[in-house]
């Protein structure tokens, strides 16, 4: 039986979860769209994040052993993903054929009973809710509580999420039959009032006084992993950037995290607050 799953990410089909990780990791370094820059490189890096979204997951991985390629019509997955067009999300598809579980009234593998969060009966079992995510738990994950129909619970927070995403949490819907649907969340991020992010990279104001602007020194800087102490040159210009690389967001496909910036806030003191004879000298010089 073909399953061509595994050749996309170039392991056996025996191969270990760390296995695959390990593989997956390394090819999508290869092909992320940020360093190749090759024809062809992002629909690559989609495949493989496709790839690595069914084989990561023991549910998912266990239903495409069992049926192998019969559950792509018999294509291997290269000609599946081609076919689906440059507007179709890969991974949110192989989510749906894979989340509902297999197989219809008819047994077809044509027919993909459950698919999209239908059940047998035709009723969509989803429940779409919205949630709102703290921005440093966003970046770093954790878990955090909801209340969904009289119902608490708690969900894991995935490090690196974005807003507008939409978070599948299996088995929260509707139920009808012997059968229940999945709660899907859509996610705003909270603002923070210290930290921006673009893209994969964070920035933060931190306040410079003068004195360390003009002569250098060192200070200490809050991050979201610690205090650092952060070198400061001479004739340190406003909004000069200090970058702390591999301190940013991670990228929840490709693993890579961003870069944490630190902008200098010159801090001036006031002109009044200054000695007499050095504001007279400042004048006479500036």
């Amino acid at each position: 039986m073909s399953k061509s799953l595994y050749d996309t990410l170039g392991v056996s089909e025996n191969a270990t979860q760390d296995e695959i990780k390990k593989a997956y990791r390394k090819l999508a370094r290869k092909y992320h769209p940020d360093i190749n820059k090759d024809a062809g490189a992002h629909e690559k890096f989609k495949e493989i994040n496709a790839a690595y979204e069914v084989l990561s997951d023991e549910q998912k991985k266990a239903q495409y052993d069992q049926y192998g390629d019969q559950m792509f019509g018999g294509q291997n997955f290269h000609d599946f993903a081609r076919g689906q067009g440059a507007n179709i999300d890969i991974e949110e598809l192989l989510r749906a054929m894979f989340g509902g579980g297999m197989g219809s009234s008819r047994g077809s593998f044509g027919s993909f009973g459950g698919f999209g969060g239908f059940g047998s009966s035709g009723i969509n079992l989803d429940v779409e809710a919205t949630v709102t995510v703290p921005f440093l738990t966003a970046i770093f994950g954790g878990k955090q509580t909801v209340s969904i129909n009289n119902q608490s619970f708690d969900i894991k927070i995935p490090a690196g999420l974005k807003d507008g995403e939409t978070l599948r949490i299996r088995g929260k819907g509707k139920q009808h039959g012997g059968q229940v649907g999945d709660l899907l969340l859509r996610v705003v991020v909270g603002k923070s009032s210290e930290y921006e992010r673009k893209n994969d990279d964070l920035y933060k104001t931190f306040p410079l006084p003068l004195k360390l602007a003009l002569f250098g020194g060192k200070i200490e800087v809050d991050t979201p992993e610690g205090s650092v102490s952060l070198k400061i040159p001479k004739d340190t210009k406003n909004n000069q950037k200090f970058r702390l690389k591999g301190k940013g967001a991670v990228d929840r496909k490709s693993a890579l995290r961003g870069d944490l910036y630190l902008v200098a806030n010159v801090i001036l003191p006031p002109v009044d607050s200054l000695d007499p004879k050095l504001r007279e000298m400042c004048e006479a010089k500036l």
